[in-house]
């Protein structure tokens, strides 16, 4: 009798004994993390410089392939405590990029992630490999579309295969769901003036904001308390601290 075709096995143990995944093309899978801040009333990114070809000189959010045994999130995660240093911070999936030419060494399929992080929690020392670009914005609102990052003195930093939309994807976003979900405090320290509250707000949408309704809405969310402190080493009258009731937007 002529052997069985593989779908014509009689149970799944022996269907999956026969089964031969090299019969189909596979591509790679890969995570890229957008680790986004505020500093000095711009939002930044997280960038590596690529030591080597392809887009070699160029600029790439950290990430790399997923490994076979572990999840995507827990990839990103990995990715997160290996190139920045971070654990627990906020972190949410953004976006699966697939173009068949997004990367000229094999067919990679990029699941993208963003990271929201207060700038004192980045490593910034003289052995990271983070450098920081400022996100450059060439549209307004939620149009969408790539982004440009910039170095402090203002150099374009160029950005490796289709990274620019990654992170602008990531920007609208982020700017999405300012309006429903408490996602700004996130880019904030444990405790935080109502004041720097506003201005992660302002950066992240690129205009400026009514303080009195900003203030009235956000003291009206629940989502804040009061610590009953004050800030210290201001040149002003100091301001009254709160805190986010919970830390995780998600």
């Amino acid at each position: 009798m002529a052997e069985r075709k593989i779908g014509e096995r009689n149970n799944e143990p022996e269907f999956l004994a026969a089964y031969d995944a090299t019969e189909f093309d596979r591509p790679s899978v890969a995570v890229d993390v957008a680790i986004v801040t505020v500093m000095d009333g711009h939002l930044e990114v997280a960038l590596v410089e690529r030591a080597e070809h392809p887009a070699k000189g160029s600029w790439a959010l950290p990430g790399g392939f997923v490994q076979m045994d572990e999840s995507l999130d827990r990839a990103a995660n990995r990715l997160l405590a290996e190139k920045a240093g971070l654990t627990d911070v906020y972190l949410e999936q953004l976006y699966t990029f697939g173009e068949p030419t997004r990367d000229p060494r094999t067919r990679v399929l990029s699941v993208a992630y963003y990271a929201l992080v207060d700038h004192a929690q980045l490593d910034t020392g003289a052995e990271s490999s983070l450098s920081f670009g400022r996100i450059d914005v060439p549209w307004e609102g939620e149009t969408g579309g790539p982004v440009d990052a910039r170095s402090q003195q203002g150099q374009e930093m160029p950005l490796a295969f289709d990274h620019a939309d990654i992170l602008g994807m990531a920007v609208k976003r982020i700017r999405g769901k300012l309006d429903y979900t408490p996602i700004g405090f996130q880019l904030l320290a444990a405790t935080f003036t109502l004041r720097s509250l506003q201005d992660a707000h302002e950066t992240i949408l690129g205009r400026t904001l009514n303080k009195d309704s900003f203030r009235r809405r956000m003291l009206a969310t629940g989502l804040l308390e009061a610590t009953g402190e004050r800030e210290s080493e201001v040149g002003h009258r100091p301001a009254e601290l709160y805190r986010f009731t919970k830390r995780s937007a998600i």
